[in-house]
């Protein structure tokens, strides 16, 4: 990633590279585009720009993170908004069976985190897009959304930017810098199949209580 970074930035100029950075920020939960290329938007593109901004002079990375953190921010913000305002039914019309699913996972996920959710959500690619849009749908208090979108933003946009640009930017560290990126991607997949894993038992029990409730009833 921060290698094809590095190619756009030195053909379209520092301007464009910002702009492409926060707009696919932006894009990822605002305009669900987390759900078709959850990596182009998510943990690997905020690793990879930290890394080109580390490598040349021209880029800002107070500018850089700081941007990220606002489109971050206004991305979740603008989900929460669509869902208060058009309700289940606006998710509903987002894709087929599969993003279904996943919508009733993050709402299964959302009313187990509460304020949370929206927070670790950032690290989790699939819950990352619908979260906000849940929170909308289940008239979340908008200022608890405010604040944990404001966190959420911070540790997930400005801190793993950040994250990118010293792990290159510092003596000894710069040849971890993959390593850690993996992690960050890791951890993010491992959270996001251990929940899944939690829903799944939960689910089964749900279905076994419910059958034995039927076996009593029919005895």
């Amino acid at each position: 990633m921060d290698g094809q970074l590095g190619d756009f930035l030195a053909s379209a100029g520092v301007v464009v590279f910002y702009l492409l950075v926060w707009t696919l920020v932006f894009a990822g939960t605002a305009l669900f585009l987390g759900v078709f290329i959850p990596f182009i938007t998510g943990d690997s593109l905020l690793f990879g720009a930290g890394l080109v901004a580390a490598s040349t002079s021209s880029l800002n990375i107070v500018v850089l993170a700081v941007g990220v953190g606002i489109a971050a921010f206004l991305g979740d913000q603008v989900g929460f908004l669509l869902g208060r305002r058009y309700g289940r039914g606006y998710l509903d019309r987002r894709g087929g069976r599969r993003t279904r699913l996943a919508i009733v996972k993050t709402e299964s996920f959302y009313l187990k985190y509460g304020w949370w959710a929206v927070v670790v959500a950032r690290f989790m690619p699939w819950a990352r897009v619908f979260v906000p849009v849940v929170a909308g749908v289940g008239r979340m208090n908008y200022y608890k959304f405010l604040s944990s979108n404001l966190v959420g933003a911070l540790a997930w946009g400005v801190g793993i930017t950040l994250t990118g640009y010293y792990a290159a930017a510092i003596p000894g560290v710069k040849s971890a810098a993959y390593i850690i990126a993996g992690f960050f991607i890791t951890a993010s997949i491992v959270f996001g199949l251990r929940t899944w894993l939690a829903d799944r038992a939960q689910t089964r029990h749900d279905a076994g209580a419910t059958t034995g409730s039927h076996n009593t009833l029919g005895g």
